[in-house]
C-alpha cells in the first residue's frame, strides 16, 4: 500500500485555510462564534497558519452537553476558530484520500453515500431473494467514546508517513476520549477506524452483500448456519484488532418474517416500510404545526419508501 508524505503545507496553507473558513461557516453566518470570528477573520487566519505552520497548535476546550434524541449521548462543541476551520482544512485535503480507502459498502457521513444511498443499496440487493434470505445485524457497543487512540494512530500511519500531518492527527485524537462525538473530524476517522474491517469482510471472508452505516451493520445470505459462523469472526477480530466489542442485541433471521430495520426503513423483499418511531416523529411534526423544512424533511424520508397512504393521510395531498 502507497504511504503518502509532504501533504501537511497544503493543511495549513491561506489557501486552504479561508476556503475551509467559508466552508465551515455556510449556513451559520449567525451564530455567534462565526461572528466574532468574521470581525478579524484575515488575522484569524493569518495566526492559525503560524500556529499549524509552527506546530504550536492546541485543541480548545470542549463544551460538553447531552442530547436524547434520537438516543442519550455526550455531545463534544469545539469554538469556531480555530479547531472547527482546522478540522475542515484537514478534511480538504484527505477527503479524497480516505475516500479512495473506504469500500463502497459504507455509508454515513460520505459525500453521495448517505442514508438514502444506503437504503437504496439494501433494496437492489433484496431484488436476489434466494441469496437473500437471513440477515444479520449487529451495531458496536459504545462505538465512538470506545475507540483505541493507540490503534486509531496506527491505522493512519498504514496509509499516512508525514510526520507533521501525524503530529496534527494525533493532537486532535488525544484531545478527548475515544471520538467526541460532534467534532468534523471524528466522523471521518470513525469510518477509517472500521475500512481495513470493511475490506476484511469483503476480499477475505467473500462477503457479497455488507452494509454498513457508521457502526451499525448488516449482512445478508442464504444460508443462517454462515451467518452465525460469521458473526464468531466478527467477535473475534473486533476484539483482536480494534478492541471493539458488538452489542449483545445482535440478531440473524429470516427476512420475510421481520424485515430489516437499519437507516430509518425497514427492509423487505416486496416492499419498504419508514421505521415506526420516524413515522410518529412525523405525525407529531405535522400535528403541531412545525415548519416547512422539518415536514419536507419527513417527506423526503417518506417518498424513499413505500408510504404513499402515509403521506396522504397527514399531509392531505397525491402524490
Amino acid at each position: 500500500m502507497k504511504r503518502i508524505n509532504n501533504i501537511y503545507e497544503q493543511v495549513y496553507s491561506i489557501f486552504n485555510l479561508e476556503a475551509a473558513d467559508e466552508i465551515a461557516s455556510k449556513g451559520k453566518a449567525k451564530q455567534y462564534g462565526v461572528v466574532l470570528h468574521k470581525r478579524n477573520a484575515d488575522a484569524n487566519l493569518n495566526q492559525l497558519h503560524n500556529q499549524l505552520r509552527d506546530k504550536t497548535y492546541k485543541t480548545s476546550a470542549y463544551q460538553v452537553f447531552k442530547v436524547y434524541e434520537p438516543k442519550e449521548r455526550e455531545v463534544y462543541r469545539l469554538p469556531y476558530f480555530p479547531d472547527r476551520i482546522t478540522h475542515h482544512a484537514i478534511m480538504r485535503v484527505l477527503e479524497p484520500i480516505f475516500m479512495q480507502v473506504f469500500t463502497a459498502d459504507s455509508y454515513s457521513c460520505i459525500k453521495g453515500r448517505g442514508v438514502h444511498a444506503a437504503a437504496d443499496a439494501v433494496k437492489s440487493a433484496l431484488k436476489d431473494k434466494t441469496n437473500t434470505t437471513y440477515c444479520l445485524k449487529l451495531d458496536i457497543r459504545k462505538f465512538y467514546p470506545t475507540i483505541d487512540h493507540n490503534i486509531l494512530k496506527q491505522l493512519l500511519r498504514r496509509k499516512f508517513k508525514d510526520a507533521d500531518l501525524l503530529w496534527l492527527l494525533d493532537e486532535i485524537i488525544d484531545s478527548a476520549p475515544g471520538l467526541p462525538i460532534g467534532n468534523y473530524l471524528s466522523q471521518y476517522l470513525a469510518n477509517f477506524y472500521l475500512t481495513y474491517f470493511d475490506h476484511w469482510l469483503k476480499e477475505q471472508k467473500a462477503v457479497k452483500y455488507y452494509f454498513r452505516y457508521a457502526d451499525d451493520v448488516v449482512i445478508l445470505s442464504p444460508d443462517k448456519a454462515h451467518l452465525h459462523s460469521l458473526l464468531a469472526d466478527i467477535k473475534s477480530y473486533l476484539t483482536t484488532y480494534l478492541k471493539l466489542e458488538v452489542k449483545g442485541n445482535y440478531q440473524i433471521f429470516p427476512v420475510a418474517a421481520r424485515g430489516i430495520d437499519f437507516v430509518g426503513y425497514v427492509f423487505y423483499h416486496t416492499h419498504t416500510k419508514l421505521r415506526k418511531t420516524i413515522k410518529q416523529r412525523f405525525a407529531r411534526a405535522v400535528a403541531k404545526g412545525k415548519g416547512k423544512a422539518s415536514i419536507a424533511a419527513y417527506k423526503g424520508w417518506a417518498k424513499h419508501c413505500n408510504s404513499y397512504n402515509l403521506i396522504n393521510r397527514l399531509l392531505h395531498e397525491k402524490l
